[in-house]
């Protein structure tokens, strides 16, 4: 069966992209205020409310794509790739846009070329590259040697991979929207707990949770996901790309929370992308650049994160261009949560 390449490797010389990525330090995109996006003072407590794990999409200005820990209210960890790149003697461009730490310090990240294991020490320890005409959006660790990617195409395939051998466990095809579009398919594609596969459908306005075999067990109809997030109660956490909010339905598709962008005044939205719902019951979500995407200038009043409660009250925003120049959000992780993320069984 044809992965793609599929590298293990100990170092970013083996993926070609040489030792200044591993230890390149980000460019600094130019500040430029041409108009509020969001309230001068922010709620909560900027870098130092909560440590957390930071990626992002299409961060063009700089010709580094960087992944962020954030502790103690200061960048505790980085690590670059190259935003250019060349791929079968064609010129192309990377896009960090789901990322996740492991219990082990690990970091499991997708850059839409391909998917990557990289260690705290900054060697790539395993890499899947996407085929040719295809992309890598979406990548799960379950446990801490398999993960689970979907690589977009004709068809989109769904692959658990074990990473110590690279053998394929299953694989599960099912049909884009539009086939001859890779890009726009899906960002975020899961396995839950229950063995199922949970796939965000962007260019098919549907959620649509698969059994292990492609069948349709579930279905939800909203405009352009972009991620979807089965919750401990059973209820899918959806967020609505550039057209919506952020809907939290049941089992039989009904909404038992929503977050319109009309309840979050002083905030400009652009697309809301990764969400997460906390232990305390907040929710948070990315905001990916607003306005006009061509024009960084447009970019620095944006607030990147926000965590609002139950009640739709914004508690925490997060607007960091600078010091670190955080970039865009797409993915996040959130460290001061309970459990590991890897904790997913394995249902075979």
């Amino acid at each position: 069966m044809s992965l793609g390449r599929v590298l293990v490797v100990g170092t970013m010389m083996s993926l070609g992209l040489g030792a200044s990525a591993q230890n390149a330090t980000p460019a600094v995109a130019p500040v430029i205020d041409t108009g509020t996006n969001s309230p001068a003072v922010l709620p909560g407590n900027g870098l130092a409310q909560h440590p957390f794990l930071y990626c992002g999409e299409w961060n063009y200005v700089n010709p580094q794509q960087t992944i962020w820990i954030i502790r103690d209210g200061k960048p505790a960890w980085s690590y670059s790739i190259p935003y250019d790149y060349v791929f079968d003697g064609k010129k192309d461009f990377e896009e960090l846009g789901d990322c996740t730490l492991l219990s082990n310090g690990n970091v499991v990240f997708s850059s839409r070329r391909g998917a990557s294991i990289v260690t705290p020490d900054k060697k790539v320890i395993w890499h899947l590259e996407a085929r040719t005409g295809m992309e890598l959006h979406s990548i799960q660790a379950i446990g801490l040697d398999h993960v689970f990617v979907a690589e977009n195409g004709d068809p989109i395939r769904m692959l658990l991979i074990n990473t110590k051998t690279n053998a394929v466990d299953s694989e599960v095809d099912i049909k884009a929207g539009d086939p001859t579009q890779p890009h726009p398919q899906l960002r975020r594609a899961r396995m839950t707990a229950a063995g199922t596969i949970l796939v965000a459908h962007m260019d098919d306005n549907r959620v649509t949770e698969y059994n292990n075999e492609g069948g349709v067990v579930w279905n939800y109809v909203t405009p352009s996901p972009w991620s979807a997030v089965r919750l401990a109660n059973g209820n899918t956490l959806i967020t609505g790309n550039a057209k919506g909010g952020i809907v939290e339905v049941n089992k039989k598709g009904e909404v038992v929370w929503r977050l319109d962008r009309s309840d979050l005044a002083g905030y400009k939205i652009g697309c809301i992308q990764e969400v997460a719902r906390l232990a305390n019951g907040d929710t948070v979500f990315s905001n990916w650049v607003p306005n006009d995407v061509k024009d960084p200038a447009q970019w620095p009043t944006t607030a990147q994160l926000i965590e609002v409660n139950p009640a739709k009250k914004v508690v925490w925003a997060l607007r960091e261009w600078t010091d670190p120049a955080l970039g865009p959000a797409s993915g996040f992780q959130m460290l001061d949560q309970p459990g590991h993320p890897e904790n997913v069984p394995l249902h075979k």
